[in-house]
């Protein structure tokens, strides 16, 4: 039986919606295997162009992986977000399904770390913007951010409340900066006692550290940040898949998926 699409509206926008509204309305839970392309065909009586341009929509949107010679399935949206695209806190939690909000904890000026320094291509010792801010997700504390900013950007953030709009949103609405690309270090360390404090762990617990600089155009430094997330709540995983007709000896592999995963609590 085919399903009846509406004249005057894309075909691939009313596929991908009808597959959404699917799977948010739960006929498709996490991880189950969408029908295949040729059923999709078949029930929309569209081109397999059609509905693959459907599938990049939700793939792109989060909603849906694919893997090779096996089909499509449903992402499980309130536990996982890739950090292969370049999004900020809120947009990250968004996709995981979870309500992101933030408390600025600190925000004044503070003479440059020679570490930020070096990263934002100031003098050490030069005055920056020194941002701390306790991130939530469904109101319990994932994450603290450290971000320093130099004198020319941290300007713009005058007057904004940091607690409810990013960095990135107001940089590109208000002043048509984007941040184009990004530099990240993952590593760990113990938690100091203000940060312990700020995420209602014990002092020494182990952290996961983010590390980020973030650039506009002409890799222009914006700023540098420092996130420690829980690290009963987060980790990284990954995963990498050689393509059909290969080398099989064993040699590196692309990267296909490097996602955080959030633990529930």
């Amino acid at each position: 039986m085919n399903q009846a699409l509406r004249p005057g509206v894309p075909l691939h926008e009313q596929i991908s919606s009808w597959l959404r509204g699917e799977i948010e309305g739960g006929r498709f839970p996490p991880d189950t295997q969408l029908p295949s392309e040729h059923e999709l065909c078949q029930r929309f009586d569209v081109s397999r162009v059609t509905v693959r341009r459907a599938l990049q929509t939700l793939e792109a949107d989060g909603v849906i992986y694919r893997r090779q010679g096996l089909g499509s399935f449903v992402c499980d949206r309130r536990m996982a977000q890739g950090l292969v695209r370049l999004t900020d806190f809120a947009q990250d939690l968004a996709r995981a399904g979870l309500e992101a909000t933030s408390r600025v904890l600190k925000r004044a000026q503070e003479p440059c770390p020679p570490l930020v320094a070096e990263r934002l291509g100031v003098e050490a010792g030069a005055l920056v913007l020194r941002l701390d801010r306790l991130r939530l997700g469904d109101g319990e504390p994932l994450a603290l951010d450290r971000t320093w900013l130099a004198p020319f950007h941290a300007q713009l953030l005058e007057g904004h409340d940091l607690a409810r709009e990013t960095i990135y949103v107001v940089l590109e609405r208000e002043y048509g900066i984007p941040i184009l690309s990004g530099r990240y270090r993952i590593t760990a360390s113990a938690a100091e006692v203000e940060v312990a404090d700020a995420l209602g762990v014990a002092e020494g617990e182990p952290l996961l550290v983010i590390e980020r600089t973030s650039r506009t155009v002409g890799e222009r430094p914006v700023y540098f940040q420092r996130r420690f997330y829980r690290s009963d709540r987060m980790a990284y995983e990954l995963e990498l898949a050689r393509e059909p007709g290969s080398s099989s000896d064993g040699g590196a592999m692309p990267l296909r998926e490097f996602e955080a995963v959030f633990r529930p609590g």
